[in-house]
């Protein structure tokens, strides 16, 4: 009876956060559907089967796959009770997809409630606790992650609720309070190791508190709820992650090291360039990210409270310690501010803008809150504050009106501090979707158009994780779709353009082109008509070069001709360097040096399937160019040909090094040259390492000098090939600055295969 009443008392209390909950709900449930699948969903559910196999007896099958799956250092916390209830409710595939996305964002709204919670306990106010609230829930990226992303977004719901509970159990100062503390902290740590900044957080408060102690009572309590909260923690962390209980300790070290070499390797546009995401990004990456994707008032508010914040802590620097309000809100500075920090100076692989880190939100957001209540307070009168409230329902309704204008494709918002306006200037400038080739959200528009326009017969569709967004339709529609590379004449044939490939202006009959901001964000058009086109126009210029492939350029494009090419023509990859009048146009995302030094040319290598399609037998292929004065292009293919001269030129040569893979040095023409004569599928599959340890550490690009190596990973795809007879050399350029010894050898994903240092013949 008195839970009941109880329960009646809060709701009647609080029923402007239960109102925004469930219209919140009703509309989650009414467009869910009209968002794309993103890739990571399928190593998510991976997760969570495996999880749940192996909590249900099916035991080493199971084991191996939470052990080395490829997304092994993320939790199934969340995971294994999602894919339980999509067993148990969800009969076929698309209902599976709806019901996870509702559940997903359910977690969601769950962590707006904390917030609403946490800011009511910290100001003692509905209206702002309500406030925040909105603005938690209308950033328009997070907003269409809510459904997309089971990692990211269930993250950052729990790092709110692992706020309040700090806050709370701050605030109370007892036993139960720090051991609820601790099981938040736990599950934040299992659905993300980054987690761990907000478990040291709260050690270090209470070892601040400990000068301050009166009594050794106090001590003795101060001590005994910190180690009530690391031992929760650890418990509840290692319970909830079956990978750690063969080897603790060694796995957990690895998911440390995941934090800053994660295995995922990718290329992320930013500013106009490129970078490589295991190099670390640029010392501006996030805060940039952040500043350009966020809601420009939820900035400002941000950095009046942080401000604010500032100033209070030092006209009273004592304060802070003692002050349990002002603690909590240096706290907020401090997780973001050290967290961006250490991105930079561990090299962490951040890329795909910010969602990585989405759990930042959650402090800056607070801090907007601090901002916020420091300005009505500042400000006398009663018409001041409705004035501050006003303009901040200002703020929401132009939040609810971006979110509804550019419905689906919130997850690619961008704020007034770009330039929305200039066509193409966005998507040349920055990943507006991760690029065509990885999520491919905005594909979705174009599949549902094919489909409505052809409602029967097979689609011949080459884009972007096609069959993944076709679960989305109904099953007698997701069947007609075929993922394909090779078309033919008078077939229903969709191909979509992908990075740094222009849509044609005006784009022919029958294309699906989708825009956003003036950006073209997907072009999807007939195969046969737009390569046909570029391969009527090549012969009207010689060949840059005759190999496998013709290559003419036409226009900003190389166009790669072959006729009555076979899938062998197709499966080696292709390299396009690319020597610049200046040097100085080269990219800059990593040093100038580096590239001057290493290449003198921008790498633009490629396989021919991101860039090419057989048609009716014949093979094409197009790819972009960069805009500044070209010197010359230096293009080929790693095929077996290749990599039989390759051999060929070392027949007699005697190795610097004997190991699994032969190497051969040339100082000359810095070159490294790998050689196996008996390759396996394996030898040819792992990735190679090779760390550069040089004379001078002065020479290392400036996010190597930590570390004290250059990283020049590849895989034998990227430098070279596999002969018929199964032979494999790889030939890989070198930096010219002095190296005293290299490191090298190839892993897979659980160990070094082989491994060899060797000093730099001579010296330099």
């Amino acid at each position: 009876m008195s839970i009941a009443l109880t329960g009646r008392r809060l709701a009647a209390a609080h029923w402007p956060l239960l109102a925004v909950c469930a219209l919140f709900l009703v509309a989650g449930a009414h467009i869910s559907d009209d968002y794309g699948v993103i890739p990571d969903e399928r190593e998510q559910r991976r997760i969570g089967n495996a999880a749940l196999d192996y909590l249900a007896g099916d035991g080493e099958r199971a084991f191996d796959q939470l052990l080395f799956a490829h997304d092994r250092y993320y939790g199934a916390m969340l995971e294994a009770p999602l894919i339980l209830i999509e067993r148990v409710l969800a009969p076929d595939d698309r209902q599976a997809v709806t019901l996870r996305r509702l559940l997903t964002h359910l977690v969601f709204l769950g962590g707006g409630v904390c917030c609403y919670l946490l800011v009511h306990r910290l100001f003692a106010s509905r209206a702002l606790a309500l406030i925040a609230t909105v603005l938690f829930l209308l950033h328009p990226r997070i907003y269409a992650h809510s459904f997309l992303n089971s990692k990211d977004v269930p993250f950052l719901a729990m790092f709110m609720v692992s706020l309040y509970l700090t806050h709370r159990a701050f605030r109370r100062n007892t036993l139960a309070a720090f051991v609820l503390c601790g099981v938040g902290a736990g599950v934040l740590i299992n659905l993300r190791i980054m987690g761990i900044i907000l478990f040291a957080a709260v050690l270090i408060l209470r070892a601040l508190d400990l000068p301050l102690a009166t009594s050794r009572e106090e001590r003795a309590r101060i001590l005994l709820t910190a180690s009530a909260f690391a031992l929760t923690a650890a418990l509840v962390f290692l319970a909830s992650l079956p990978a750690l209980w063969t080897d603790p300790l060694d796995r957990f070290a690895e998911m440390l090291r995941a934090l800053t070499v994660h295995p995922r390797q990718t290329f992320s546009l930013f500013r106009g360039e490129w970078f490589y995401s295991p190099n670390g990004p640029p010392f501006d990456y996030v805060p940039v990210w952040i500043g350009i994707t966020t809601p420009p008032a939820t900035l400002l508010l941000a950095l009046v409270g942080a401000v604010a914040l500032a100033g209070r802590g030092l006209r009273r620097p004592r304060s802070i310690l003692r002050n349990g309000p002002l603690r909590f809100g240096f706290l907020l500075l401090a997780v973001p501010a050290g967290t961006m920090v250490a991105v930079v100076v561990l090299e962490s692989n951040a890329y795909d803008g910010w969602r990585h880190l989405y759990f930042l939100y959650a402090p800056l957001l607070l801090l907007a809150v601090f901002g916020l209540q420091w300005g009505a307070s500042f400000i006398r009168g009663q018409w001041a504050h409705a004035g501050i409230y006003s303009l901040t329902g200002v703020a929401v309704a132009v939040a609810i009106v971006s979110l509804s204008r550019i419905h689906p494709y919130q997850n690619s918002y961008f704020n007034l501090l770009t330039d929305r306006t200039t066509p193409e200037r966005l998507s040349s400038t920055y990943h507006m979707n991760y690029g065509q080739n990885t999520w491919g959200l905005e594909f979705v528009s174009a599949i549902t158009g094919m489909v409505e326009a052809h409602p029967s017969g097979a689609l011949y569709v080459a884009i972007p994780y096609a069959l993944r967004n076709g679960r989305l339709l109904p099953p007698g529609d997701s069947e007609r779709l075929v993922a394909t590379q090779e078309f033919r004449s008078g077939e229903r044939n969709f191909y979509a353009l992908r990075d740094g490939q222009p849509c044609p202006v005006p784009p022919p009959d029958g294309a699906r082109v989708s825009h956003l901001y003036a950006n073209t964000i997907s072009c999807v058009v007939d195969p046969v008509a737009w390569f046909g086109g570029l391969r009527q126009r090549a012969p009207e210029t010689m060949p840059l070069s005759r190999f496998r492939f013709n290559a003419h350029r036409v226009g900003d494009v190389l166009v790669y001709l072959r006729d009555g090419c076979s899938p062998d023509d197709t499966g080696e990859r292709i390299f396009l360097h690319v020597h610049p009048l200046d040097p100085a146009d080269l990219p800059s995302s990593l040093p100038k040096s580096r590239y001057e030094q290493m290449y003198g040319f921008e790498n633009r290598d490629f396989t021919f399937s991101r860039f090419g399609v057989r048609i009716d037998g014949d093979c094409i292929a197009v790819a972009p160019l960069p805009d500044y004065p070209i010197a010359r292009i230096h293009t080929g293919q790693y095929s077996p040909a290749y990599a039989e001269t390759v051999l060929r030129s070392l027949r007699d040569a005697e190795p610097l090094v004997r190991s699994r893979f032969d190497i051969h040095l040339d100082p000359d023409a810095r070159t490294l040259t790998y050689v196996r004569h008996r390759c396996s599928a394996v030898d040819a599959a792992s990735r190679f390492f090779l760390h550069l340890l040089p004379l001078d550490a002065r020479d290392l690009p400036h996010q190597r000098r930590t570390h004290g190596f250059d990283n020049l990973n590849f895989s034998l795809h990227d430098h070279g090939a596999r002969t018929d007879d199964g032979r494999c050399a790889a030939a890989v350029p070198i930096p010219r600055y002095p190296i005293a010894s290299i490191h090298t050898g190839q892993f897979d994903d659980r160990e070094r295969l082989w491994e060899t240092t060797f000093a730099w013949p001579g010296g330099e």
